[in-house]
């Protein structure tokens, strides 16, 4: 029986990140959004005619979206939440006022909640749901892609969120609500969806049910099967699951009407053979057999003797990505700077598309002749023999317990540190970041292509310090940042100044809506050359006489933010990253650099999905960090901070870390994670993130001493730190300047209550 091929879903940014610049110069009114819509359209056109090109089975249809996927869900299936429906309309401004917030008769309405897609560095806007939530298809976005997209290809797989998926990844304010108590309302809808796409001729439909990957409940499992024994119909569904194995929740796909279904071999560990032998024969198995997640070309030859081998099991069987393709940078054809050789390596998102092609094409004539010279670089090997640095691999051999420890625990450790900064209750900081104006990034630009010097270049930037450090005094702010003027993104700028990593141009990956980030490759070995922040916050502390902290991020953060090497394991990768940033701190500190922050916002993301696998894994990123921290002072204050994900299931480790002063994201979540505290007392100093960065809305000062003051009945005042929660490198001056002020007269309002 001849294979089909096919993807997940491809990036939806665009060549040349058009849509991130189309959405920004529409919500600054430079476009209408009529102009968006065309540039949308016109990125689906390029996607559609690329995966045709390379000579796909299918078109993938619905995988585009103007700010998220589970928002564009939220918005088909008409769960929009009734704060957003102030003016009765229903159109592409509601989605965009759901994602970033919006200010109605000058009243603020806060965003939706925003955290990380499982365990990748993605963003989803968290479906809201309550006792009243309704459902009706309202957004039929879906439909107008699949008539697009028969211009292009008649073979179409439209791709659409599960409703069991849907449900478990939404919130309900009260939390004596069961989401599942909205199946009957939500199924009739899906039920609608899955005929309105059937009559378009279509025969596929991708149903994308990646929680099938985690330890469900009981009582999710058997809703699990009655939902899609309920939408069972003539359109054949292709169940798909990525990011781990399903094998444990093999129980619920022998027991569902599906007429596919899709596992990931790259995130799941499968005994194929076995599997097969509990799958029924009459159900096409597609097979993630392309990593959907990293940028390292497939050994096709391996794929091709898998996939040969299994032909023996089952007939009925297509060859597709491990997951969507949003997770990597589009084509590896832009890199024009790349070394040939070093290009030989890699594979985008187009060139993962030509290996699902080549390995197809190879399967179905049974031979395997153009595989063989796909993969004849990763047996050259050119300069593998720099990959590995006899230096680090020693000083990691070298390593014993005490290494991972700091000399005393957080109670002595807090009594000095006291004494040195003397700080009132409450004290006030930032995360880091200030905002990146578009003359800092043409400024950086301009270096970058060496049209400016470095002596000039480093003058501009200490004055953009200086002003960064004074606009700080003059609001009063306790523990001030030099505002990392200098840096282009919180990873690549620190791969950029250690050994080991690699750099693309334009591999640009989404984050979430208009945020995209360009992760650094791990080709090699690790290690430190020269000091990195030094200078910077050196100069930076030279200008007040308040403490300036050094920002870094840390190790496990800079791993995953990255495309690791596969030929060693993730855990070695962090130690090297942990024994560099050992030693740029270890010169911060030669410098009277007193508070450093190591921002850990990743931490959480590594989670491997199921729990049997997760002790390991926070066992290994906790010691990292701890590692790259260990030999600091007792006086030494260490921060870190944490955004964008659930807190709760890892809050043992986050102690573990043993920082002096966490910052966390709280206040785009209205502050849920201060519900933990009532029953969990956190030992050590903590900022619970009192305004949502991500959002223009400016907080008042009565929100925030509400907020502040909440705080102080779940956390002591002793050890209770005032931020914002997250970096502000995204806002505006103003809008940065009128939220500070707010928070900082806010504070000592509460200073003095207290005091009292």
């Amino acid at each position: 029986m001849k294979i089909c091929s096919h993807i997940l879903g491809f990036p939806r940014i665009g060549w040349k990140r058009e849509l991130k610049k189309s959405q920004e110069d529409y919500w600054n009114r430079k476009i209408s959004q009529c102009e968006l819509k065309i540039v949308g359209k016109n990125i689906r056109k390029k996607n559609w005619t690329t995966q045709k090109d390379m000579g796909l089975s299918f078109l993938s249809v619905g995988d585009f979206s103007w700010y998220d996927h589970v928002l564009t869900t939220s918005m088909m299936l008409g769960n929009i939440p009734s704060r957003f429906l102030y003016d009765g309309e229903v159109d592409l401004d509601t989605l965009f006022h759901i994602a970033r917030g919006v200010s109605f008769n000058r009243k603020p309405t806060f965003p939706s909640e925003m955290t990380k897609w499982f365990n990748t560095n993605y963003h989803y806007i968290v479906p809201e749901f309550n006792q009243k939530s309704s459902f009706h298809f309202l957004w039929k976005q879906i439909l107008e892609e699949i008539r697009e997209a028969k211009n292009y290809k008649k073979d179409i797989k439209p791709i659409i969120l599960g409703p069991m998926s849907y449900l478990f990844l939404g919130k309900s304010g009260d939390l004596n609500f069961n989401c599942l108590s909205l199946l009957p309302k939500i199924l009739p809808v899906y039920q609608k969806i899955l005929k309105c796409i059937k009559n378009e001729n279509i025969s596929w439909i991708q149903i994308d049910e990646p929680i099938l990957a985690l330890d469900l409940p009981d009582e999710w499992k058997k809703n699990f099967i009655y939902s899609y024994k309920f939408l069972k119909s003539d359109l054949k569904t292709l169940l798909t699951t990525y990011f781990g194995s399903i094998t444990h929740n093999l129980d619920i796909i022998q027991s569902i009407p599906i007429d596919g279904l899709h596992i990931d071999l790259i995130s799941g560990d499968y005994d194929l053979q076995n599997f097969n032998k509990k799958l029924p024969q009459e159900i096409i198995l597609s097979l993630g057999i392309i990593n959907g997640r990293n940028i390292w070309k497939t050994n096709l030859l391996e794929c091709f003797h898998l996939v040969k081998n299994f032909q023996k099991y089952r007939k009925n069987i297509w060859i597709g990505t491990s997951c969507s393709l949003l997770h990597v940078p589009i084509d590896l054809d832009q890199e024009i700077h790349f070394d040939s050789r070093i290009k030989n390596y890699f594979s985008f998102a187009v060139q993962k598309c030509y290996e699902l092609f080549l390995l197809n094409d190879a399967i179905n004539k049974n031979k395997k002749t153009l595989l063989e010279s796909w993969v004849l670089p990763l047996h050259e090997k050119i300069y593998f023999n720099q990959l590995n640095k006899k230096n680090i691999q020693k000083r990691l051999l070298n390593l014993t317990e005490k290494d991972y420890q700091r000399k005393n625990n957080y109670v002595i450790r807090f009594k000095k540190q006291q004494k040195k900064f003397n700080f009132p209750i409450l004290p006030i900081t930032t995360i880091g970041s200030f905002p990146q104006t578009k003359k800092l990034r043409f400024l950086r630009a301009k270096f970058k292509d060496k049209i400016l010097d470095e002596k000039v270049y480093k003058e501009k930037i200490f004055k953009i310090i200086k002003k960064n450090i004074q606009i700080q005094e003059d609001l009063d702010i306790d523990v001030l940042v030099h505002g990392e003027p200098e840096r282009n993104d919180m990873v690549e700028y620190f791969g950029e100044n250690l050994d080991g990593f690699l750099f693309t141009n334009d591999g640009w990956v989404q984050s979430y809506g208009s945020r995209c980030v360009k992760p650094p490759i791990i080709f090699s070995d690790i290690s430190y050359i020269k000091p990195i922040t030094v200078s910077w916050i050196k100069y930076a502390q030279s200008l007040t006489k308040k403490p300036v902290k050094g920002m870094l991020t840390g190790p496990v953060t800079m791993l995953l933010w990255s495309f690791p090497r596969e030929d060693i394991s993730k855990k070695i990768i962090s130690q090297q990253i942990a024994l560099a940033l050992q030693d740029e701190i270890r010169e911060l500190e030669k410098n009277k650099i007193n508070i450093i922050q190591v921002d850990e916002p990743a931490l959480r993301e590594g989670l491997p999905l199921r729990n049997i696998d997760q002790e390991e894994y926070l066992k290994w990123a906790v010691k990292a960090f701890k590692l790259s921290v260990s030999k600091v002072k007792d006086t030494t204050q260490i921060h870190t901070h944490m955004c964008y994900c659930e807190f709760n299931d890892i809050m043992q480790s986050i102690v573990d870390l043993d920082a002096d002063v966490i910052t966390i994201e709280n206040a785009r979540s209205n502050m849920e994670i201060l519900k933990f505290f009532k029953n969990f007392r956190y030992p050590n100093s903590i900022g619970p993130g009192f305004y949502d960065i991500h959002s223009p809305n400016i907080p008042t000062e009565d929100d925030l001493i509400k907020l502040i003051k909440k705080s102080m009945k779940l956390i002591s005042y002793k050890k209770l730190w005032v931020n914002p929660d997250c970096g502000l490198k995204t806002r505006t001056w103003r809008e940065v300047k009128h939220s500070l002020r707010h928070l900082v007269n806010a504070t000592k309002k509460v200073r003095i209550l207290q005091n009292h």
